[in-house]
């Protein structure tokens, strides 16, 4: 009975495979970018098979790029080092001592887990931030906000050069200023900038959340980028998903050819998004 049950498994993955090759035809060459935050973060189970997808694609020859978060890894040593924050309408100040503690955890302890397991898994890795190469310039958003910065240039030669040594570059939404500034800048806008600048055949942005809903709450697999500002304007589009939703649109913008917001709790989305029929999530497409 075990053996039947087996040998049904592996045809099952066997089939599994068959399926995904015009997929992998598809995407051999393709430059992905993905945002990987969230709970998926602080779990080992979920970052070592995040890191495992993120190898396959390298292996089947996908340009994979990751920009992570680490919002929570930062509140955490801020309250450890009691390190106090103000906010201006609900947006955290990012004044010196704060920037010291963002950068220590984003380019140290965040960045460097997941280059470890990119590593566990086979793959080759680089951690990087904006600051490197002058990858990502920036602009500061908003005086009262202190060193929180927007994109405002990018060179992404450096990631163009892992390509072609054929090493996955993952990057900490740090970037710098024209005076020698160190800015803080929000992971989604890092990630689109990053995909725009490649133009990047996908940008992945995962949530804590299935994708884009409608007012009855069931997700839209598929939308064009005026239907995201008319449901943005009727106040379908709300609280969080705006922001993810304005990232797509600059994408879309910049020449990327498609994003899709998806959840990256659910196990192996990015390869559900990319090598299956069903896809994942919420695609976003110019139209």
């Amino acid at each position: 009975m075990r053996k039947q049950t087996m040998q049904r498994d592996w045809i099952a993955t066997a089939r599994t495979l068959n399926e995904a090759l015009p997929y992998l035809q598809r995407y051999e060459g393709a430059t992905v970018v993905i945002k990987f935050g969230g709970n998926a973060m602080g779990d080992d189970e979920a970052m070592n098979s995040f890191a495992r997808d993120i190898v396959l694609m390298r292996q089947v020859g996908v340009n994979p790029v990751v920009v992570h978060g680490g919002g929570p890894m930062i509140n955490d040593l801020l309250k450890r080092l009691n390190v106090s924050s103000e906010f201006v309408h609900g947006k955290r100040v990012t004044d010196a001592a704060t920037m010291e503690v963002v950068e220590m955890v984003l380019a140290g302890r965040v960045n460097k887990r997941i280059v470890q397991a990119i590593s566990d898994a086979g793959g080759r890795a680089v951690g990087l931030t904006g600051k490197d190469a002058k990858l990502m310039v920036c602009d500061q958003t908003d005086p009262d906000l202190g060193f929180v910065g927007t994109p405002s240039e990018m060179d992404p030669t450096v990631l163009t050069k892992l390509f072609e040594a054929e090493i996955i570059p993952v990057i900490a939404p740090i970037g710098m200023g024209r005076n020698g500034e160190t800015f803080n800048v929000n992971g989604d806008t890092a990630a689109g900038a990053v995909a725009a600048a490649l133009k990047a055949d996908r940008l992945l942005l995962l949530t804590d959340v299935e994708g884009v809903k409608d007012q009855d709450g069931k997700v839209i697999t598929e939308l064009k980028a005026h239907d995201i500002i008319d449901l943005t304007t009727a106040g379908v589009i709300a609280g969080g998903m705006i922001p993810k939703t304005e990232t797509a649109l600059m994408a879309l913008n910049g020449g990327v050819r498609a994003v899709v917001i998806l959840d990256g709790r659910t196990p192996n989305a990015c390869l559900l998004e990319l090598f299956t029929e069903h896809g994942a999530g919420s695609l976003i497409r110019q139209g």
